[in-house]
């Protein structure tokens, strides 16, 4: 079903041509909601870019318009107000008839798309032997609701978990654990991931200042190159271990991803250097094989090198991107690639598709995008960090954290209301709750943003937070369960009546839905889902305290019940794209 803003655009793309000829049928519209109620629900200002075209005064122009405007159906006769707006009211029985549609379909009016393709996107990302921290945290949220979004628009999604498995750092980590822990290297899971990360650091400050220590290093990366059979077994046990970790903290968020680490692509990086010197696109620079691309270069100036073979024959991430890049587009035929990274990293791939570009392993078709991020800092407005050792926050401990404290909140709440409740439920509401809020103060704010952690903020019961949507939805079924209703078994035949401001009010905003879901699916901005969201929260809520539901007489009751039931219906798939479940109760 067509969005009430592509339904007017269609009708005045009619207008336009029955007024002014069919070269004008693709003419900007300039139509918008209105700012202010007062003016109607939307408002068209094309007449005015016209007037110089065509050679007459807005007003005659926005009168031409009108007179071939055929929308009598949706809206009240158009008004032409100043110096040539129109401004547009919808009719309460176009109103009526949307929500009456939608709330008879399961995807409430919102068809999956007529162009499906295939889209890869890059996201999480950590590294191996490295506890996942709160850095982590944004580019796999991020990129998770962004999946579900272009799933649930019918595209078919491959979700890539590049993680850090492959190179330098493990030449260094098995060398140093061959000396001080060679128990780790044949045993499965002799050390906690914990230590296993305290002697990565402790393997990076040998690798750092002892030269002989650095050698045999890399003399334990050529072996796991070459496919030595203790080494290979080493790799292997890290790698496994690591990974459990990994999916411990995935199980909690509810984050599905394919493995496609860097060692995946290994075999395929000779190729890249072979057909980028085929192309003659490689320079040598300092003993190093290189790709130049106009437009990038360093702070001083000078052209920037983008470098896919160093000086001892090894590659980089430059070249496994490029590998990447190849493998998505040939083998998986994606024909849209999506990065989720920090912001940091933009030059990096730009550079990278740049390269991809000139060598011509990216064809018309395709696009390849970086979604970028920013920091999360601390409520000191610095790089967040733990109290005592300074350290960055380990994911799994900010997670237990906002659980435990929505553990306590909701003590609280049930103490003052003198409400007994089982463990089970508390726990399970605690962790839903504590989990989603802090998905939701990620997402909710523009993700190329900074935005500052604060356990109060999200966890807030007011506000534009995930508590505050959840008692959303929880006081429609509190409704439900009150006045024995089964939302399942609604009257579908029971029509639906929209009287008061405040029934109207929320009526024209569940038919937004549409829009802003394929707004996402275009600029990949999952706060645009949050603040509708929250908008739809309060224009409920004020629905919910100036329109009586249960005690309303029929046929009233009925068409009320259809609004609180499109409503929760609605917040479920809002918060389900970001990926955050709903309670039946708090």
């Amino acid at each position: 079903m067509n969005s009430i803003a592509q339904q007017l655009k269609t009708r005045f793309a009619k207008a336009f041509t029955s007024a002014f000829g069919e070269s004008y049928a693709d003419t900007d519209l300039m139509l918008a909601p209105a700012n202010n109620p007062n003016f109607g629900d939307f408002q068209c200002n094309a007449a005015m870019s016209l007037g110089k075209k065509l050679g007459k005064p807005p007003r005659a122009i926005a009168s031409a318009i009108v007179e071939n405007l055929d929308i009598a159906d949706i809206c009240e006769t158009p008004e032409i107000a100043g110096p040539g707006f129109i401004n547009l009211k919808l009719k309460p029985a176009y109103l009526e008839a949307q929500i009456r549609a939608i709330a008879a379909d399961t995807r409430l009016g919102i068809s999956p798309t007529q162009t499906p393709q295939r889209i890869a996107i890059d996201f999480s990302s950590p590294n191996i032997a490295k506890e996942m921290h709160v850095g982590h945290l944004r580019s796999t949220i991020i990129g998770d609701a962004i999946a579900r979004t272009l799933e649930f628009q019918g595209h078919d999604v491959i979700r890539i978990n590049h993680i850090g498995d492959w190179g330098t750092q493990f030449g260094m980590l098995i060398a140093y654990l061959r000396e001080v822990y060679p128990e780790a290297l044949t045993t499965a899971d002799a050390l906690d991931l914990g230590d296993l990360v305290a002697f990565y650091r402790q393997a990076k400050q040998r690798f750092d200042t002892d030269e002989t220590f650095k050698e045999t290093a890399r003399q334990e990366v050529v072996k796991l190159q070459a496919g030595a059979e203790d080494t290979r077994r080493a790799w292997k046990l890290l790698c496994a271990q690591s990974r459990r970790e990994f999916q411990v903290i995935y199980d909690l968020l509810d984050i599905k991803l394919t493995e496609r680490g860097e060692s995946f692509y290994n075999p395929l990086l000779p190729a890249v250097v072979e057909d980028l010197t085929e192309l003659g696109l490689l320079v040598e620079s300092d003993g190093a094989k290189c790709v130049f691309v106009d437009g990038f270069t360093n702070k001083e100036g000078e052209p920037l090198p983008l470098i896919v073979q160093k000086t001892d024959g090894g590659y980089n991430y430059a070249t496994t991107d490029l590998a990447a890049v190849r493998y998505r587009i040939k083998e998986d035929g994606a024909k849209r690639l999506i990065y989720v990274t920090d912001s940091g990293q933009a030059n990096h791939f730009a550079q990278v598709f740049a390269v991809a570009r000139k060598a011509g392993w990216i064809p018309e078709d395709v696009e390849i995008v970086h979604v970028p991020f920013g920091l999360v800092s601390g409520e000191d407005g610095k790089r967040l960090k733990t109290r005592g050792s300074g350290d960055i926050v380990r994911l799994q401990d900010l997670l237990d954290e906002a659980i435990v404290r929505f553990r306590s909140i909701l003590d609280g709440i049930l103490a003052k209301e003198e409400r007994e409740e089982t463990a089970e439920f508390k726990n399970r509401v605690a962790q839903v709750v504590g989990i989603s809020a802090v998905k939701y103060a990620d997402l909710s704010h523009n993700r190329i943003s900074n935005y500052m952690f604060s356990y109060d903020q999200m966890l807030a019961p007011l506000g534009n937070t995930a508590p505050y949507l959840l008692y959303a939805y929880v006081r429609v079924r509190g409704i439900g369960r009150k006045g024995g209703i089964d939302f399942n078994n609604l009257d579908a035949s029971a029509p639906v009546i929209l009287q008061s401001d405040a029934e109207l009010v929320l009526a024209k905003h569940l038919l937004q839905l549409s829009e802003v879901i394929n707004a996402v699916e275009g600029d990949l901005l999952p706060n645009r889902i949050c603040q509708y969201l929250f908008e739809l929260s309060q224009k409920y809520n004020q629905f919910f305290e100036q329109c009586p539901v249960l005690k309303a007489e029929e046929p009233l009751r009925s068409s009320r019940l259809v609004l609180c039931d499109l409503t929760a219906r609605t917040l479920k798939l809002g918060l389900g794209l970001l990926g955050i479940q709903v309670l039946e109760r708090m």
